[in-house]
């Protein structure tokens, strides 16, 4: 892991776009919506289309904190070298820094923009330009794409950043951490779980892990999550899963305190987390699930997710 501000940058916020070029759907929207009857999903088009919204159908309480531009449900990557860009107008607090594509915009403020968004059936598409965290209103050469269907009670979520860098600056072919994504859950969701066992996938005991709250400096790093999955759950045992098929780290905990609400400053945070290689001219994709119900329920769906892929 990198220095202790690494991954730290999506608590913060980003608001206003930067260009000229118009989307191809339809400029009045600023939400993206889908009900299958079990969930409704907002994605908003004014933050890159990232996750804005997950709630039971007809409830009127999403369990994803929105509290600024940084939380939401969002892709975020990072490439190169750290570099120190103060004189170029680099934000201090994020300095050094790496090359680093944001979905809903900078540390300044400035939005990502959206090119291109529709909606099928239960399925939405949004395409954006990100922008780079660090710098003051400097679009990243890339391009984001995010698939996201309703499925029941699961989100599943397919990722793509196209990158056609053309700086000389951060280097190339260098190995990074990434959140593969990174997922705000409400506060009020306070129980972590996961499985870390020597027997995936055989109905062992979930463990309940300890809550690291950010004051102490860092997220709480998991290893051996041999499931793949984490959970925030109520003390009823409802709540929020995140499920990466690729990863065994996972980052997670609190920020403030527990028992606030999508709108509050204080959320849970969860990302599962994989060490690759972003190219300045390369195609990065990768698939995630998100499941909303009680804690057996969900394990028992990502058990079924886990043999449908082949993996059992």
């Amino acid at each position: 892991m990198r220095q202790a501000s690494f991954l730290l940058l999506t608590i913060f916020c980003c608001t206003s776009a930067f260009s000229q070029q118009k989307p191809t759907g339809s400029e009045s929207s600023t939400e993206l919506v889908a009900d299958n009857g079990h969930l409704m999903l907002k994605l908003d088009l004014s933050r890159g289309g990232a996750i804005a919204w997950l709630s039971l159908t007809g409830s009127e309480r999403s369990i994803v904190n929105i509290a600024d531009e940084g939380r939401y449900i969002q892709q975020s990557y990072y490439a190169g070298r750290s570099l120190d860009r103060k004189a170029e107008g680099q934000a201090p607090r994020w300095s050094p820094w790496s090359w680093n594509p944001i979905q809903v915009g900078d540390a300044f403020r400035h939005r990502a923009q959206i090119l291109d968004y529709h909606k099928k059936g239960n399925e939405l598409y949004v395409k954006c330009v990100p922008m780079q965290w660090d710098m003051n209103d400097k679009p990243a050469e890339a391009e984001m794409e995010q698939w996201t269907t309703l499925k029941g009670n699961v989100l599943e979520v397919r990722n793509r950043l196209t990158c056609h860098r053309t700086d000389a600056i951060y280097g190339d072919s260098i190995l990074c951490d990434q959140e593969l994504p990174a997922v705000y859950p409400v506060s009020a969701l306070k129980n972590l779980y996961t499985y870390q066992g020597e027997a995936p996938f055989t109905k062992e005991e979930v463990q309940q892990l300890t809550v690291i709250n950010l004051s102490s400096g860092f997220w709480g790093i998991y290893n051996g999550v041999s499931e793949n999955w984490m959970a925030f759950t109520d003390d009823s045992g409802w709540g929020m899963v995140v499920y990466n098929p690729k990863c065994t780290k996972f980052l997670a905990g609190l920020s403030g305190v527990t028992g606030k609400e999508s709108k509050d400053g204080s959320t849970s945070y969860i990302a599962p987390v994989r060490k690759e290689m972003l190219t300045k001219n390369c195609v990065y994709e990768y698939k995630y699930y998100i499941l909303v119900g009680s804690l057996k329920e969900m394990r028992a769906t990502i058990y079924k997710l886990h043999r449908k892929s082949g993996s059992l």
